[in-house]
């Protein structure tokens, strides 16, 4: 029997509840469908991001594209009114299938076609089109439920709508990855989907369908969310495989920290390869060049307090600590996992030379920016070891502002050291930086430094940058007053690599390859993506 206290409306659903309680279970639908979408949003602008870097270009590029492609959907919508019952749940079916798996499938093609860019641009089309045709078939149907004003009508879809996307976006980062990654948070996604489109079809407006079509949407929905559910069951063990496509076979931690993926591949100390969020941040096989590199040259002169930005994997401490007259040494860290992975993973501390056993050493887990700020400390040597400058997410720790922090922070005399990326492969972003670190009051000397051995990242479509493996590592050596001598300390160490002679070619090699005329770059304007 009808639940109903008045004559069915011409064209109004046969509902086997009251029309009110009927319009609420839409808008609940419309409220769940909502936070699903932006879900499969933010997962396609993490996902890109982590893959390909600069998160800035993922999401306009994601945004813009599923915007566009919403207003695609909405207008092919209009040939579906007619049937806007079936015509919904088919659609919510298709999303849930194509949002849950999109996250597996980029990640695969990143793994084993070492390219992701072109799928990003498919999901992101096609998940536009799918949402874009949700509103106007659920106008559809909240008309035909309870008959009111287009104007309220349309209000109270939108208010659910957008209360939904508020629901899904806070639930993304807060809910979805801790509790189970990209790849299943996406696959549950999906699941919620399927279930909440195909129980509003199926129940509210069954009387509204055929037999052809109810069984088509128990069909759809079934398939789809078993689909999901078997992806689920599986994806711990195609990540494990995918994960050996895309570092080899001899990974042996990947850790997944409220910041990112760190990932350390080989057995020993020598064949040791650290992995932040896919690109490679230490290989054993020429560290120790690098961070001779970076280090001794500013521990020439007053060193007895030293402040490390970034460095969370003990090596610039490594070589710090080799001054006995060292007092002091702070190592500023975001992510506590590569400080826990420093002190505890037996290669990697073998490595970093025990350093955090020594007293000396503390750290602080806090973004240097934001620690910079509130720092009441002068140091005499400040040791800037961050990824390359083009990662957006470290943009800002190349800009004039944050320099101006590090060289407030130094004590008079002090010296400042800049690893600003590859001179060869990145030219625009090295003197990029190097302009930087003189607008935010400092002397420099930039040098360069040859015989890399390591590539630039994981997989096929990160080893390179425009076709070019970094070979260099480029610096920028800064004190607050005077252009700063390049050379090393009288009570330097023994060195393995480093000497004066390689000192002064570093020196002629930045010179021979300078480029002028740059920019700085500045938290309002920030210049290091023209390379990206």
């Amino acid at each position: 029997m009808i639940d109903q206290q008045v004559p069915l409306r011409r064209g109004a659903a046969r509902l086997p509840v009251r029309p009110r309680t009927g319009r609420l279970l839409v808008l609940a639908a419309v409220f769940i469908c909502a936070a699903c979408g932006l879900v499969y949003e933010l997962e396609l602008v993490a996902l890109a991001s982590y893959l390909t870097g600069d998160s800035v270009t993922q999401a306009s590029v994601v945004l813009s594209v599923m915007v566009f492609a919403m207003g695609i959907g909405s207008l092919l919508a209009k040939r579906l009114r007619s049937r806007a019952a079936v015509g919904f749940g088919l659609i919510e079916a298709a999303l849930a299938l194509v949002g849950g798996s999109s996250a597996l499938v980029l990640y695969a093609s990143f793994a084993w076609l070492g390219e992701s860019r072109h799928a990003l641009i498919g999901f992101s089309l096609t998940i536009g089109v799918l949402i874009g045709a949700e509103i106007p078939l659920l106008m559809t149907l909240i008309q035909r439920v309870d008959r009111q004003d287009a104007g309220g009508a349309v209000a109270d879809l939108f208010a659910a709508d957008y209360v939904g996307a508020l629901v899904g976006g806070l639930a993304f980062p807060f809910l979805l990855l801790p509790m189970f990654g990209q790849l299943t948070g996406a696959l549950f996604t999906g699941a919620v989907n399927a279930a909440a489109g195909g129980a509003l079809v199926l129940w509210l407006f069954r009387r509204d369908l055929s037999s052809r079509s109810r069984w088509l949407l128990v069909l759809a929905n079934v398939t789809v969310i078993a689909l999901l559910a078997t992806a689920t069951v599986l994806a711990d063990d195609f990540e494990r495989a995918a994960r050996r496509a895309v570092y080899g076979d001899r990974v042996r931690v990947a850790v997944q920290t409220g910041v990112q993926e760190i990932v350390l591949t080989g057995e020993g100390r020598d064949s040791l390869d650290l992995y932040l969020d896919g690109r490679l941040g230490v290989s054993a096989r020429d560290e120790r060049r690098y961070h001779e590199a970076l280090v001794h040259p500013a521990m020439r002169g007053p060193h007895e307090r030293v402040l490390i930005l970034g460095g969370g994997d003990g090596l610039a401490a490594r070589e710090v600590l080799r001054y006995a007259d060292v007092r002091e040494v702070t190592v500023v860290e975001l992510d506590p996992g590569v400080t826990r992975l420093a002190r505890t993973d037996p290669a990697l501390a073998e490595l970093n030379g025990h350093a955090y056993e020594d007293p000396r050493l503390r750290t602080v887990g806090a973004d240097a920016f934001t620690w910079l700020r509130a720092a009441r400390g002068s140091y005499d040597v400040v040791v800037s070891d961050l990824p390359d400058p083009g990662i957006t997410a470290s943009t800002k720790l190349y800009s004039a502002e944050f320099y101006g922090l590090a060289g407030e922070s130094l004590a008079p005399g002090g010296r400042l050291v800049v690893h600003a990326g590859p001179v060869e492969s990145r030219p625009l972003s090295f003197w990029t930086a190097e302009a930087s670190v003189r607008a935010g009051g400092l002397a420099t000397r930039p040098y360069r430094v040859t015989g890399r051995i390591s590539g630039f990242a994981a997989g096929p479509d990160r080893v390179t940058e425009q076709g070019r493996e970094p070979r260099d590592w480029g610096f920028v050596l800064a004190s607050r007053r005077a252009v700063p001598d390049l050379g090393l300390d009288p009570g330097a160490p023994e060195l393995r690599w480093l000497g004066e002679r390689e000192l002064r070619e570093a020196d002629d090699c930045a010179e021979r390859v300078r480029v002028g005329g740059r920019p700085p770059s500045t938290l309002v304007h920030p210049r290091y993506r023209e390379e990206s």
